[in-house]
């Protein structure tokens, strides 16, 4: 964990024409990409943010541009237990979030016939499924307690359908989909919100290396203030853009056999290793 940053806000929440204002978020995959995008979103907000990633030295430096509104770990969110460390260190100073967001994830190309690609396969589906529940396990009793809150979980166009190349990326977000729908119902009247953000393409060193293009692709900054957004506007099911959505929902409803013939030759993302 990194250094002693952080002020807790004066109120959990303020309400400006009935929409809510978030103080206090959680935002994991914080050290670039979207996530970065998310935590400087609500820190220009005034928010305290505890900012969740494995690499110290571009925590540092998102707790250098925001001396005094950060709290900055360097934790891997497969390690349940180092999660549960970070939500008590971070419920301590700064008190029960107002929202949090499981943004960690990885996309790496993948094919099954590759013996090798099985240590991918685990690495996708660990960091994209588990990394979301213990970011929300370790808030979840805090937050039900509290009557209040949103646990936001960013899933993917691409867990509408199975895209080929990108098997453990599609097959990952499509169980995060079911998975924050399953918690939805759980949570359904005890005040916790949960949020399914669906993003299409975003400028991100994760989607950088994709040899095809990429429709309606949004800069990281412009895809966390429709995001957050979405989620203080109270959405429960949110694709950011819309158009996207209806690509996706489009996709969605077509016979699997126009569809194999269409996405048979479709380019693949590279493969590679996770650490």
């Amino acid at each position: 964990m990194l250094g002693d940053q952080g002020r807790a806000a004066a109120s959990p929440q303020s309400s400006i024409h009935g929409r809510q204002f978030c103080r206090r978020i959680v935002v994991t995959g914080a050290s670039s990409g979207l996530g970065l995008a998310l935590a400087q979103h609500y820190l220009k907000q005034g928010a305290v943010v505890g900012a969740i990633a494995r690499r110290a030295d571009l925590l540092q430096s998102l707790s250098e541009q925001f001396p005094d509104q950060v709290h900055c770990y360097a934790v891997d969110v497969r390690d349940a237990a180092a999660m549960q460390a970070v939500a008590q260190d971070f419920i301590a100073r700064a008190g029960v979030p107002d929202v949090v967001i499981a943004n960690a994830g990885v996309s790496v190309g993948t094919l099954t016939e590759h013996a090798e690609d099985i240590a991918a396969f685990e690495s996708v589906i660990d960091i994209n499924v588990l990394g979301a529940v213990k970011t929300f396990q370790p808030f979840h009793e805090c937050m039900r307690g509290a009557g209040r809150g949103s646990l936001v979980g960013i899933a993917s166009v691409a867990g509408f359908r199975g895209l080929p190349g990108a098997s453990a990326y599609s097959a990952s977000k499509a169980a995060l989909i079911s998975y924050l729908e399953s918690l939805r119902v759980e949570l359904y009247a005890s005040g916790v919100r949960v949020v399914t953000i669906c993003p299409g393409y975003i400028k991100t060193p994760m989607t950088a290396i994709n040899p095809y293009p990429m429709p309606f692709i949004l800069p990281a900054d412009e895809a966390a203030r429709r995001i957050a957004r979405a989620i203080e506007d109270g959405k429960s099911f949110a694709v950011v853009p819309w158009q996207m959505g209806l690509l996706g929902h489009v996709l969605s409803w077509l016979p699997n056999w126009l569809y194999d013939v269409l996405f048979s030759k479709a380019p693949h993302k590279p493969r590679g290793f996770i650490p």
